[in-house]
């Protein structure tokens, strides 16, 4: 017998009236439980709502733009389950957590107070916090050094060649102040060792703070057994494994590089991870994803010497911070790549002794595509993370797992398991390593008992290509979609003396201000050092600062940092280093 299940929208922490950024089903699916069925985002995350029951979409109760908050009624799912059954997983409208596993006689090797899974910039925070606060803290890391993806393969090698390779085309900007250089000499092995060193000297740095805190480190892959034992297979040799019982657990463990599987296996074939290797400098290299990432490896690998070619299925390249900020991007590095294909996606690589040929095809049927294959010698494939939900057997833990991998966790970053917390990649949208390091702080403090919980307002981005570009909070192209009421001013770096002095004119800084509350609630920065700015916009929006907060907050000059402050004068109509404003 079937019955209408009234989804709702749960308790899903201090959030209020969430903006629905996209409906993942319509009206006649047959959706499993844990699919999803929208995605909200707010200031501070993007969030899947999950199916609570396994049935067929009816009817859908909102649609993209809407605000939901606690209980909102988002769908009407007709169902075979029992009435009470289904009437407690509408009341709830949560992932419902597996009954965990009971894994009989097994004897522990470890014992702790708090386990750590991961040890990336989330994860061994999460650790030296738990550590700090008395837990005895025990830390599983699949990666021979602390750090995880983001300090040994991501983040930190990627910003040390990003550095040496600007360097590199800063010299040649020189030459028209009267600088000139001979021609870089590049030693790939030395450039290489040189981002091996500054790995191993942060990695190094981490495992000494662990001795310190008597963090016990145990390396190698972990999967549950059950809500309180974690098998870790070893690095030993022989894959000795290890049985940790646990009292609270942090699951930190990360994301993986989405693979595209019409994508044959070839060492010319690389993630992120091996195009970090510097194995080679290809004359023609082809990146797969126009985000941030694969424009990072693009302009590093365009330095070096090699032509790139980038294939990006949607309409433009690095999603996320405003159009006006990209184009000035793109602008600035039309000269660095061959083809640009927007709006097309790579159908099929034919690996050969000479090259890889690809194929493309077009995404909308009128935008222009190579007739036949086009040669590479190195195809980056970046087309986005996966979370490592289903790699750790959560569900014996009694831990939930959506559709996607990621698991579901409350303010506190508590999962379905009360005892067991996830942080990070594995936790949702935005992927960031500034993001798990706050939430490994919260999840640890409580499962200490304290009163902690992840409540930021905003969470930064950055793209540390040349030029940077940082945003944070609503953007302008979110306000307009979404038809918000909002203020926006714009300090151009045209006007700025230090721009101009370091021949840097050509970006802006923007704030975003609500036009009845009048403070700021979002801003976007292009240029020098854009990523390391953001921060003070940040903590204004966190503070709830208005345009006279920030202006009036003395800037040293000349800088590029006062462009923010002068941004927030053109918003109070008291900028005194452009023309005149015209009076609203």
């Amino acid at each position: 017998m079937s019955k209408i299940v009234e989804v709702r929208v749960p308790d899903i922490g201090n959030f209020k009236d969430v903006s629905v950024i996209e409906i993942c089903v319509n009206a006649g699916d047959a959706v499993k439980a844990e699919d999803p069925l929208l995605t909200m985002e707010s200031d501070k995350a993007s969030i899947d709502m999950p199916s609570p029951v396994e049935g067929v979409v009816r009817e859908l109760k909102t649609r993209v733009g809407d605000r939901i908050s606690k209980g909102t009624l988002i769908a009407l799912i007709e169902t075979s389950l029992p009435s009470a059954a289904g009437q407690s997983a509408a009341q709830d409208a949560s992932i419902a957590s597996p009954s965990p596993a009971v894994a009989s006689g097994v004897t522990a090797d470890i014992e702790c107070g708090m386990l750590v899974l991961g040890a990336g910039p989330g994860g061994y925070s999460a650790a030296f916090r738990s550590a700090d606060l008395g837990l005895k803290t025990v830390l599983v890391e699949r990666h021979s050094t602390l750090g995880g993806v983001c300090l040994n393969v991501g983040c930190i090698p990627s910003k040390a060649l990003l550095h040496a390779t600007g360097v590199m085309e800063e010299a040649l900007h020189l030459a028209g102040c009267g600088v000139s250089f001979s021609p870089p000499q590049i030693d790939l092995d030395k450039l290489r060792a040189h981002k091996n060193r500054i790995v191993a000297k942060l990695t190094g740095g981490l495992a000494a703070m662990a001795k310190a805190r008597k963090v016990e480190i145990v390396r190698g892959y972990g999967r549950f057994l059950d809500t309180n034992h974690l098998e870790v297979e070893t690095a030993e040799t022989g894959g000795a494994k290890k049985i940790i019982r646990f009292d609270q657990c942090i699951i930190a463990a990360g994301s993986s590089p989405a693979r595209l599987p019409f994508l044959p296996s070839d060492p010319r074939i690389v993630d992120s991870t091996g195009a970090l290797e510097l194995r080679f400098i290809p004359q023609k290299m082809l990146v797969i994803g126009g985000g941030i990432i694969g424009l990072e490896m693009a302009s590093i690998y365009s330095a070096l010497g090699a032509s790139i070619d980038i294939v990006e299925m949607l309409d433009g390249l690095m999603p996320g911070p405003d159009r006006d900020a990209v184009k000035i991007w793109e602008k600035r590095n039309s000269s660095r790549f061959g083809k640009v294909m927007l709006k097309t996606k790579t159908i099929s690589v034919d690996a050969r002794d000479d090259g890889l040929y690809a194929c493309f095809e077009s995404m909308d049927g009128v935008t222009e595509v190579p007739s036949g294959p086009s040669r590479y010698d190195m195809i980056l494939q970046s087309a986005g993370r996966v979370p490592n939900g289903k790699a750790i057997d959560a569900e014996k833990a009694g831990v939930a797992v959506d559709g996607r991998g990621f698991i579901p966790v409350d303010i506190q970053r508590r999962t379905g398991a009360p005892h067991i917390f996830a942080i990070g990649d594995i936790t949702g949208n935005p992927m960031l390593a500034h993001k798990a390091v706050h939430e490994g702080h919260v999840a640890a403090e409580a499962a200490a008992g304290q009163r902690s919980a992840f409540d930021a307002k905003v969470i930064p981005g950055v793209a540390y290509t040349s030029p940077e570009i940082a945003w944070v909070g609503v953007t302008e192209d979110m306000a307009k979609k979404e038809d918000r009421n909002v203020n926006v001013a714009k300090f151009p770096l045209a006007a700025s003396g230090r721009a101009i002095a370091n021949q840097a004119d050509y970006g802006f800084s923007k704030l975003i201000f609500d036009a009845e509350t009048h403070r700021v609630i979002g801003g976007l920065l292009i240029g020098p050092g854009a990523g390391d700015m953001i921060g003070e916009v940040a903590l204004a929006i966190e503070m709830g600062c208005d345009a006279v907060d920030i202006g009036k907050t003395i800037h040293p000059h000349p800088t590029f940092c006062e462009s923010i402050g002068q941004a927030a004068e053109v918003a109070h109509g008291v900028c005194t280093d452009l023309p005149p404003q015209k009076k609203r």
